[in-house]
């Protein structure tokens, strides 16, 4: 009897044991409720825009190169100095050719002896016109002979002269060995230096570049858009610059050039831009700058929208989840309108008031303790 009781209570204790273990299981087992974050529209800027990557450079820049052949014999400038039209860049002195050199002095060397002969048989039908030997149209006629030697010695020794100096005296000043500014603006780069040769600017060759010169107050961005994206700009669009090497600072601008022909990079089609850089006073772009362009495409101000990812579709339509009591959530279909692949508007279906459910965040239950 006694054994048939101790059989019983452990029987009794190990089914206890048992249904509290089931019960426990199945407490861990059962699913809570999911309770979700919400979202209200607010009221914001909505714009869609596209991004141009290039440089910003100046509109003028050009090269100055040298109308003769020569060595650098001075320099007066160095990148960064700010010159006006017209001042000095650099001399350079001639190196003449010896075959030409040796040309030209045998014609001055002609030349002289040709007005030398000319001068005495001037002086001599002088003597006789005076004496009434000779009419005077005989006397005219050696008297034009003096001042075409005397011409031509001057033209001969001018032209010695241009091929030793590059210049005559006469015109010292504005000879082609001076070289000087065609533009206003700053020097950008000087590739010389003094003693260096450099060759002239002529239809075979292009001519050594002494200095570059470039308006500095009048920028452009030069960038490039991929095909896609070229169809959905136009010419007098706003542009914003980001320049990296600039902090915290944006530039405007103006869309005026769109290429009607694209070029193949790395596979895809791109198309060049121009865009004008409006520069506030006191502003200073450095030349060939990388930077940024923000396109703007369309844009909504002060408008109403929300999130996209609250978002869900069926079919052609687009509807949200609305809180209507806690975690209680009714269908609303929408009307949106302009996106910026973040935020979206909103035209109708509901108001700033809504609570949206935002089917990706759940709201996390504190541990238990």
């Amino acid at each position: 009897m006694k054994r048939v009781i101790i059989i019983i209570l452990t029987l009794g204790l190990l089914g206890g044991c048992g249904g509290g273990t089931l019960y426990y299981l199945y407490s861990k087992s059962k699913k809570k409720p999911v309770a979700y974050e919400t979202e209200q529209p607010f009221v914001t800027n909505i714009v869609k825009k596209t991004v141009a990557t290039g440089s910003v450079v100046p509109r003028q820049e050009i090269e100055i190169k040298p109308q003769v052949s020569g060595l650098i014999s001075k320099l007066y400038v160095e990148a960064g100095d700010v010159v006006k039209k017209g001042d000095l860049i650099a001399t350079v002195r001639i190196i003449p050719d010896m075959v030409t050199l040796n040309n030209a002095e045998s014609r001055v060397k002609r030349a002289q002896i040709a007005f030398n002969n000319a001068q005495r048989e001037h002086k001599r039908y002088e003597q006789l016109f005076k004496e009434g030997v000779i009419p005077e149209t005989t006397f005219r006629q050696y008297e034009l002979e003096l001042k075409t030697a005397s011409e031509e010695l001057q033209a001969a020794e001018d032209n010695l002269e241009v091929i030793k100096e590059g210049s005559t005296k006469k015109y010292r000043q504005t000879g082609n060995t001076n070289i000087r500014a065609t533009i206003s603006g700053m020097v950008l780069e000087v590739p010389v230096e003094e003693g260096n040769s450099v060759i002239e600017a002529n239809t075979f060759n292009d001519g050594t570049t002494i200095a570059t010169i470039a308006d500095m107050d009048e920028m452009i961005f030069e960038g490039k858009v991929d095909e896609s994206e070229v169809g959905k700009i136009r010419q007098g669009m706003d542009l914003l610059l980001t320049i990296g090497a600039i902090d915290n600072a944006t530039f405007d601008a103006t869309l005026e050039h769109i290429a009607p022909k694209g070029v193949e990079e790395n596979g895809a089609i791109q198309f060049e831009i121009r865009a004008a850089v409006k520069l506030k006073e006191q502003q200073f772009i450095r030349a060939n700058y990388s930077a940024n362009a923000d396109i703007v495409l369309d844009r909504r101000d002060s408008v109403l929208a929300i999130s996209e990812s609250l978002l869900n579709f069926e079919g052609d339509s687009v509807f949200v989840e609305v809180e209507t009591s806690p975690q209680e959530f009714e269908k609303r279909f929408i009307k949106t309108g302009l996106s910026d692949g973040i935020n979206i508007e909103v035209l109708s279906g509901i108001d700033q008031n809504a609570r949206i459910k935002n089917p990706n965040k759940i709201i996390e239950e504190e541990k238990e303790q």
